[in-house]
């Protein structure tokens, strides 16, 4: 694996400053559990969210993305803001099924106004039933005329109900995976609802309610019956993503214990003079270095159109999600009772540190992927 560039730390180094300047205070004036439509501007006029789709400035979005550059993205804004870093991954993740399998006029009509902040996009796969077991999935797209009508649920949709848009993956026949369509259903759709959830972490999550939604044929998301491959192929770019914003997580944590053990004078000197803490945080230290390491290799295997990348997406984000919540957990347990204050640091790390170990993928789910890839070499 080849190391950054110099033009890449550069880079890295100036989203962490225009988050810190920027970002964090919309982040932290924001309302928990809601949209934060100031935020998510603010990435769009910041030029962050353009970073997702080369080429948006010119009229004329690539449909190859660049992992690497998404995992160095993610990484810093993490490392400052993880509401600003969800805001921007999630408009990743909701919009790069259109980039990816769209017609032109869907690209032409969605991706430019995510790029700028003026709309909020939303990825609807999960379902009450189906969450690990995506072709599980039954919201259902019967055929009505030229086009379909929409009838079930979905869980857990990051950004709803707030979203203007959302990719929905739909059932429209029974033949497990190969029978699921993906479709672009705008928000304002008649017989579309939903409500918020309440969860751990700070982010938009919500319930959508699909009632005989109307979609056009000019809505589907590539082939009919192919909507699966449509949701994996955007699943295998962002995990190693995933990745990288747990990394970001683990260094933030790991600069606080740092820093802490340095200043904390305990039994007649700094807190890291205890050769307890100071071990802790070398293994602190090592594991992050290792999960960062795995996520720029997959990355960069994705970006060189390298074979297998399903297993290395898959490892990289299985190794950075458990190595953070290890950090995470290890810095609280360094700063003691303190860190469990509502409104600390890692008190806010604790709780968003969990989640990705369990969205795209469960850790269970990518050990299964990454068996399944080495059996699939052989």
């Amino acid at each position: 694996m080849r190391m950054l560039t110099a033009e890449q730390r550069e880079f890295a180094d100036e989203v962490k400053a225009l988050a810190a300047d920027w970002l964090v205070p919309l982040a932290e004036a924001g309302t928990p559990g809601s949209v934060n439509r100031e935020l998510v501007k603010a990435l769009g006029e910041l030029g962050l969210l353009a970073q997702l789709f080369p080429g948006v400035d010119a009229g004329k979005p690539s449909r190859d993305a660049a992992a690497l550059d998404l995992c160095l993205l993610r990484e810093a804004l993490a490392t400052q803001s993880t509401q600003a870093e969800t805001a921007l991954a999630l408009q990743g993740l909701g919009t790069y099924p259109i980039l990816q399998s769209g017609q032109d006029s869907q690209v032409e009509r969605w991706v430019p106004a995510v790029a700028a902040g003026e709309a909020v996009a939303a990825f609807a796969l999960t379902e009450p039933e189906a969450g690990s077991d995506a072709a599980a999935l039954r919201l259902a797209a019967t055929r009505d005329g030229g086009g379909w009508r929409l009838s079930g649920e979905k869980i857990w949709i990051s950004n709803a109900p707030e979203a203007d848009f959302y990719t929905v993956f739909a059932r429209t026949s029974d033949a497990g995976a190969r029978g699921v369509s993906a479709f672009v259903v705008p928000a304002d759709r008649p017989g579309l609802s939903g409500e918020h959830l309440d969860m751990v972490s700070p982010h938009p999550i919500g319930r959508l309610t699909f009632d005989g939604v109307a979609v056009h044929s000019e809505e589907l998301l590539g082939e009919e019956n192919k909507g699966f491959r449509v949701a994996m192929r955007t699943l295998d770019l962002f995990r190693p993503s995933v990745g990288a914003f747990a990394v970001g997580m683990a260094q933030s944590a790991l600069d606080a214990a740092v820093s802490h053990a340095d200043s904390r004078i305990a039994f007649g000197g700094p807190l890291r003079e205890q050769q307890t803490v100071a071990h802790t945080l070398a293994e602190m230290a090592t594991r992050t270095e290792a999960a960062r390491l795995l996520v720029y290799s997959a990355a960069q295997a994705y970006d060189a159109g390298e074979t297998s990348i399903a297993g290395r997406s898959a490892m990289a984000k299985l190794l950075a999600t458990e190595t953070a919540q290890y950090v995470v957990d290890a810095a609280v347990q360094i700063h003691g009772a303190r860190a469990l204050q509502r409104g600390h640091l890692l008190e806010h790390l604790y709780r968003e540190v969990r989640a990705p170990r369990i969205y795209e993928g469960a850790s269970e789910i990518q050990r299964t992927i990454i068996a399944r890839e080495l059996y699939r070499s052989n």
